[in-house]
């Protein structure tokens, strides 16, 4: 089992008022991925059960006195698994977010609902809102935002290098929420351009070639970075056979036909080397047997193969490993 299957498990064996308690203090994206995970668990005998529960009482018992604070302890932990560059997001992240109750409401509500709660503020406040929220709901919103506004958003998004204490206080007021903390906060490290990119490539291909080439108007060196770090359907030719092979497990056959019709060369070959003989010939005459496809549709297939790639990403099924890491 992996790490979400044995949380299910072990939740589903606490009993239900047990687990609800449980589910009360965790993120919106987390109680959806523990949700399919428990509705997806089959069956489990006893002797799995026993053994994810012995882990996490082992677990619990290895971590009752540390000789640290608790922010140390969160620091060090994740600089030495993920090193200093990619902790330092990630610490502020979890660190801010204890006091951020208003950021986290945002994550359970609809996007519209977001973006009418903070279309008249300045687009810095938006960004900044923006950075907080997952990247699928972050693109969301921004779609609900006034057409003029988006791509100066998601150029603020991009420069981001910190929130000084001031602006948290101006998020303050678009939240009518109280923040935790005083003047000495130091500036949390969100945004940037990863995070721009990962919000760009979530929305629909002609919003954000739209959005990309006002971009580009405003400041061509920050829309080439942007692009740069965008991983977009040709960016699967660079995985891992394994990885490849994984996702393709996913992948119905008449949607990956219609996602490679408008794949570069290399990328269709890379597909077709890790099906058997036999289904990639079934997939190359299935390809010439369509013909003329509408470019839209080879789109839409393609957002959705990426999508499915994201989710076994996100669950450490695959590892997005090319240079462009626009998901790690």
């Amino acid at each position: 089992m992996n790490g979400l299957q044995r949380a299910a498990v072990f939740l589903m064996s606490l009993g239900e008022k047990e687990a609800a308690e449980v589910l009360k203090h965790i993120g919106a994206k987390e109680v959806q991925k523990l949700g399919q995970a428990m509705a997806s668990l089959g069956s489990v005998s006893s002797d799995q059960a026993n053994r994810v529960i012995d882990s996490f009482v082992g677990e619990l018992g290895r971590q009752t006195s540390l000789g640290v604070g608790a922010e140390d302890y969160v620091r060090n932990v994740l600089v030495s698994a993920l090193g200093e560059d990619k902790a330092s997001g990630l610490i502020d992240r979890i660190l801010l977010g204890r006091n951020t109750k208003g950021l986290e409401a945002l994550k359970w509500m609809e996007p519209r609902s977001v973006a009418d709660l903070v279309r008249n503020e300045h687009p810095q406040i938006i960004a900044i809102v923006l950075s907080h929220l997952d990247a699928d709901q972050a693109a969301a919103v921004l779609l609900a935002l006034p057409e003029r506004a988006r791509a100066d958003v998601v150029m603020r998004i991009a420069t981001l290098e910190g929130i000084p204490p001031h602006a948290l206080h101006e998020l303050d007021d678009i939240l009518e929420r109280q923040f935790a903390g005083n003047q000495n906060l130091k500036s949390s490290n969100v945004g940037g351009v990863k995070v721009a990119a990962n919000i760009l490539n979530l929305m629909d291909s002609a919003d954000e070639a739209t959005l990309m080439e006002r971009i580009r108007a405003v400041d061509d060196n920050l829309g080439t970075r942007i692009q740069d770090l965008m991983f977009v359907f040709d960016n699967l030719g660079d995985l891992d056979d394994r990885s490849i092979q994984t996702l393709l497990r996913d992948v119905p056959s008449d949607k990956l036909a219609l996602a490679l019709k408008g794949a570069e060369p290399r990328v269709r070959e890379k597909m077709f080397a890790n099906l058997s003989k036999r289904a990639a010939e079934m997939m190359r005459e299935d390809m010439d047997a369509r013909g003329p496809v509408r470019v839209a549709d080879v789109e839409i297939a393609q957002k959705e193969i990426l999508a499915m790639a994201r989710k076994l990403a996100e669950d450490g099924s695959i590892q997005l490993g090319s240079s462009r890491e626009a998901f790690l």
